[in-house]
């Protein structure tokens, strides 16, 4: 169990680090550039952790941990294929993206859409990632704030505030220079406890059994498909994690910050090595759950996002608390570079605002709102992560337009980003699946084929 009075030194200690790092960073923010990409003049390896933190947040340790406890191996799976999907894409993207924006000037992803499809459509963009995100960057409070609660550190609602205001926090006082050097040694600190958690829990359930043997237990949980990774299920959750590297504004912004060539190309290797190693702990520490569940060491958890608080209970005091601040961080990294992302984009793309101050502003307002909906949990945190996801996939057909296709403007980049996310939001609401396709399929569908059809207007 948690013990309260040794979270909450772990947690001020972590709260003075990353605030002392923030305030370092501040100095020299007098511009966008500097301020929203750290001046293009990061190291790879820090950008390699940036990126890393950034996409592997609450959803790991919780989401998936839980999704590999209740479905099995096909969790592992599920989540491969995103990183098999981000390595082939940012081979061949990330080099063209880092060129573009460094000879053009961009700051924003926004600022590519502007100058291929118009001002208008950027603006559009910005409000409907805005409105996409939230349910993604509320994943984050709630993960963090479920460990909380369920471990007895404060309630659910005090740990969605204390989230929120580091959020804010950190981003407003040091840009992305503030939340990468932040992230560089939150980045390791959550690698080296996923490491802990899964050798605690091996010695714990089977010093005495063989893994390999106990895990025949689990039957169907070992295959795939089964009946409940169907292949439908598969496509449905993969598909828009696929294009993760594309679609989501706060990774896609990193292509822009390595300082040369050399550091991008270490960005991507590095982050490929730690999100191998980082998927596969988290995944065998489900499945080492759920195997010592059937044997009886471990209690049966109904909500797979309790999974995680409830191994923290049986934990000893300082691994759990060294675990749930690494959780902690994990979320605060993913949440700070997300709201800085949309910051950029509401300030420069919606706006017009070539000052730092009204990003600031926008940092808080931002936080605020994300605050509010994570108080209501609305689901689990694999479903709302896959939602954002979902939603943003209409905007693929113009990135990808961007470099392949010489045909579209403003109307059919309009068009496009409206289709797209009325047939995501739409079907997801409704909970419909047209003709027993997946409504990332739909979404995809819907958006190219507008596209496509409208490429030849102005």
């Amino acid at each position: 169990m948690v013990e309260l009075n040794e979270f909450l030194y772990a947690f001020a200690l972590y709260t003075v680090i990353g605030t002392a790092i923030a305030l370092l960073a501040m100095r020299g923010l007098r511009t966008q550039e500097e301020y929203y990409i750290a001046g293009r003049n990061v190291s790879g390896v820090v950008s390699a952790l940036t990126y890393a933190a950034t996409t592997y947040s609450a959803f790991m340790m919780v989401g998936l941990v839980g999704l590999s406890y209740a479905t099995g191996v096909g969790a592992l799976g599920f989540e491969l294929f995103y990183l098999v999907g981000t390595l082939f894409l940012l081979s061949y993207y990330a080099p063209r993206v880092w060129e573009m924006a460094r000879d053009r000037g961009y700051i924003t992803p926004g600022d590519m859409i502007a100058e291929r499809y118009g001002k208008e459509v950027a603006m559009l963009m910005s409000v409907l990632v805005t409105v996409a995100l939230i349910p993604y960057i509320s994943v984050q409070l709630i993960g963090v704030s479920l460990i909380l609660d369920k471990t007895g550190a404060m309630s659910f609602e005090m740990g969605v505030a204390v989230s929120a205001i580091l959020v804010a926090l950190w981003a407003f006082l040091g840009g992305l220079r503030g939340v990468a050097w932040t992230d560089a040694v939150q980045g390791v600190f959550m690698l080296l406890m996923a490491i802990a958690a899964v050798f605690w829990v091996y010695s714990f359930g089977f010093s005495q059994h063989n893994f390999f043997v106990e895990t025949s237990r689990l039957g169907d949980l070992l295959i795939v498909p089964n009946k409940i990774w169907t292949p439908i299920r598969f496509i449905s959750l993969t598909v828009p994690w696929f294009f993760f590297a594309l679609t989501n504004p706060q990774v896609f912004q990193r292509l822009y910050i390595p300082r040369d060539r050399k550091a991008l190309r270490r960005m991507v290797i590095l982050f490929g090595f730690f999100g191998l190693v980082y998927t596969v702990l988290v995944t065998f520490l489900g499945i080492e759950l759920r195997v010592l569940t059937e044997t009886g060491m471990f209690p049966g958890v109904g909500d797979r996002d309790a999974v995680t608080p409830t191994l923290l209970s049986h934990m000893p005091t300082l691994l759990a608390v060294a675990i749930s601040i690494s959780i902690f961080a994990a979320a605060i990294t993913t949440a700070n570079s997300i709201v800085l992302t949309l910051s950029s984009m509401i300030s420069r793309d919606l706006l017009g605002s070539e000052r730092v101050d009204a990003g600031r502003i926008l940092i808080v307002v931002i936080t605020a709102a994300i605050s509010i909906f994570a108080l209501t949990r609305p689901g689990y945190i694999v479903e709302l992560s896959v939602l954002s996801s979902t939603i943003l996939l209409c905007q693929l057909p113009l990135i990808l337009g961007v470099f392949h296709f010489s045909k579209g403007g403003r109307t059919a980049g309009m068009a496009t980003l409206l289709a797209g996310f009325m047939t995501a939001t739409l079907l997801s609401y409704l909970k419909l699946s047209p003709l027993g396709v997946p409504v990332s399929v739909w979404t995809l569908l819907v958006s190219f084929l507008t596209f496509f059809a409208l490429s030849r207007l102005r």
